[in-house]
């Protein structure tokens, strides 16, 4: 039989032992306090989040690919990561992708044994196409799910740089993968429902490494989303106030430029700051990796 006992994600709660007995007001207050070791517990693991954060920049700029593993809610909130980034950062849907045990019906409804098989997860993978220019990020609260275990050692096996988030020190995942991260926030409220703090950790490691490796490849000037779809009216507003904050412009004038740039945020604000067409523009951002702040440099310095 599996032994859950020693793991911190399994354990029970000292301050929740009368969880039953408590007012909504005391619940809600109690998990407010629990959920203040989140911020403490990932700030132990920063220096391993920006390593995370290099290694995935540097897969998108070899072409290669960010990929998240996991099961139930670690799953599930890789998925979620994955298909936030191309409305966010106008970036395509196959360069960020995320692997849940039991396939895209899981997201919504468990699929019983999938995470406990040892070889779905390198049938996903080889259906993907792995590459050694790929980064697989392999998440589970326990720290030792089968699916992840053995996806990261496949990915091990192709020479992809392999990250293990989990909420356990000295978990499997994180011994089989080349960068362990392992934010410990203590026993739940509710014992062993890994979808709280844990679930809450593994999303804000999440939010820091998508984040940062798509500034490290361009797609934000100073902290602004310059790579935005315009998919629907909100963001056709957003797209314009963008280029308004970036550049001081009209909204008119805003909306002059991205007609010309073809609704590219980033090529209207370069046009805007550099006074030229939208085809320079492109070519400097080409020039300079996509990078606004780049292009802004190597103009002037010209």
């Amino acid at each position: 039989m599996l032994d859950l006992s020693k793991l911190t994600t399994e354990s029970r709660n000292p301050d929740t032992m009368t969880l039953d007995e408590m007012t909504p007001l005391e619940i809600a207050r109690t998990m407010n306090q629990e959920d203040e070791k989140v911020v403490k517990a990932v700030k132990e693991v920063l220096p391993e989040i920006a390593t995370a954060i290099q290694w995935a920049t540097e897969s998108l700029e070899a072409g290669g690919r960010i990929i998240y593993l996991g099961a139930g809610t670690s799953g599930r909130l890789g998925v979620l990561d994955a298909v936030e980034c191309p409305p966010t950062f106008g970036v395509d849907p196959s360069r960020v992708v995320g692997l849940i045990a039991g396939g895209e019906g899981a997201f919504i409804k468990a699929v019983e044994g999938a995470e406990d098989s040892r070889t779905l997860c390198e049938e996903d993978l080889k259906k993907l196409g792995l590459t050694s220019k790929d980064i697989v990020i392999g998440l589970a609260a326990s720290g030792r799910t089968p699916y992840v275990i053995y996806g990261l050692k496949y990915a091990a096996s192709v020479g992809c740089k392999t990250v293990g988030i989990a909420c356990n020190k000295g978990s499997e995942v994180g011994r089989q993968a080349r960068l362990a991260i392992e934010p410990q926030p203590g026993p739940e409220v509710l014992t062993g429902s890994t979808r709280l703090k844990a679930g809450t950790c593994q999303k804000m490691v999440l939010n820091m490494i998508s984040t940062g490796s798509m500034v490290g490849v361009g797609k934000a000037y100073e902290n602004l989303m310059v790579d935005v779809k315009q998919s629907n009216e909100k963001l056709v507003v957003r797209a314009q106030n963008i280029t308004m904050t970036a550049t001081g412009c009209t909204r008119e004038e805003a909306e002059e430029a991205l007609k010309q740039a073809k609704g590219h945020v980033k090529t209207a604000i370069t046009m805007l700051l550099l006074h030229c067409s939208a085809s320079e523009a492109a070519s400097k951002l080409e020039a300079a990796h996509g990078k606004i702040r780049e292009a802004l440099k190597t103009s002037t310095l010209k």
